[in-house]
């Protein structure tokens, strides 16, 4: 049953929403909605609802992650928002698998930065057996020398290379539904949704936690962005990744508008109060949308990354330590415990 639309000013609504998420209630479409269209009078008390649900699940803490883009660019896909597709002209670097030595690297940084969880991205569809095989020894080494979790996203995998990734000590595998199902070929033409679906439930299949998110920003309707969420909660997904188009020149969404602070505050919101439990993450476009309040989303969200994001830029580490601790939030381990920060 909907709280109704005409008291959303009132705190109380709000706090309602809260209530009904947190015992396992599915919000209404109606409520969905009135989450994204909210007045701003309201933004206070929506995080304030979010941040109830958030602390019941997650209490103080903050994850962290890190990304490892361990092949960049050369992807024959032609996804709209991507500076490494086939149809991109964006300057970026380009270059095959990095050498074992250099992931090695990479999770020595992630876990000197104290984050939870590192992250292996490679471009392309899907990896070839070479790859994959490349990957796997790497996985098994950084497992043997840190004390960190590992998250892989490699593209399109089956049942079974998702198995062979957790038998290597994979604990995650990455892989975005991205929009909804109805606004998907407005984005990509080179495969569909269902391609993407399939992958994530493969993953689950194999016993991997699953983590799936999408991008905020890219000409889709509130339904659109209710509806992902909906799909993911539908697929059990446990970690979100929640990104913000950066319009990237040289990509088809270069000229893609429409996103403010309090806009993606909102849909932080909405992806708290209909996934309650699983991990929000505010991912890429977090210091360019969210500027000055970038503290706020951690009301509704309980991980970031931090350093930098595939091809862009992320925020000092020393500003991000600052901005969790002066919230009175702490670091979160690969355990789940809390930790100092460096």
């Amino acid at each position: 049953m909907s709280c109704g639309i005409k008291s959303t000013e009132s705190a109380d609504y709000w706090n309602q929403l809260a209530l009904r998420a947190l015992a396992g209630e599915l919000l209404s479409r109606e409520d969905a909605r009135t989450v994204l269209a909210a007045p701003d009078a309201s933004l206070l008390d929506q995080l304030a609802a979010a941040y109830h649900v958030r602390r019941h699940f997650w209490d103080n803490r903050v994850r962290l992650h890190f990304l490892v883009n361990a092949q960049s660019g050369l992807c024959p896909e032609d996804c709209g928002y991507c500076s490494q597709s086939s149809v991109s002209t964006a300057e970026i670097e380009k270059y095959p698998l990095l050498a074992k030595g250099r992931l090695l690297d990479a999770a020595a940084r992630a876990a000197e930065l104290r984050a939870a969880t590192v992250c292996l991205v490679i471009s392309g569809r899907s990896p070839g057996e070479r790859v994959f095989g490349r990957i796997l020894e790497a996985v098994r080494e950084i497992k043997e020398h840190h004390h960190i979790r590992v998250c892989a996203c490699l593209g399109f995998l089956s049942e079974e290379q998702a198995r062979r990734l957790k038998d290597a000590g994979v604990t995650q595998v990455n892989h975005n539904l991205n929009t909804s199902a109805r606004h998907y070929e407005a984005i990509c033409g080179t495969h569909g949704y269902e391609d993407r679906e399939r992958t994530v439930r493969a993953v689950k299949e194999a016993g991997l936690k699953t983590c799936s998110g999408g991008i905020v920003g890219m000409g889709e309707t509130d339904d659109d962005l209710i509806d992902m969420a909906l799909a993911l909660r539908a697929l059990g997904v446990r970690s979100v990744p929640v990104n913000f188009l950066i319009p990237i020149p040289g990509t088809p969404l270069a000229e893609q508008r429409g996103l403010d602070p309090r806009r993606c505050l909102r849909a932080l919101c909405l992806f708290r109060l209909l996934l309650p439990s699983q991990e929000i993450r505010i991912a890429g476009g977090r210091e360019v949308h969210l500027r000055s309040m970038q503290v706020m989303g951690l009301y509704a969200a309980n991980s970031i990354f931090i350093g930098d994001y595939l091809t862009t830029p992320g925020q000092a580490a020393a500003s991000d330590y600052e901005m969790i601790a002066d919230a009175g939030f702490v670091l979160e381990g690969p355990d789940g415990e809390p930790i100092e920060t460096p």
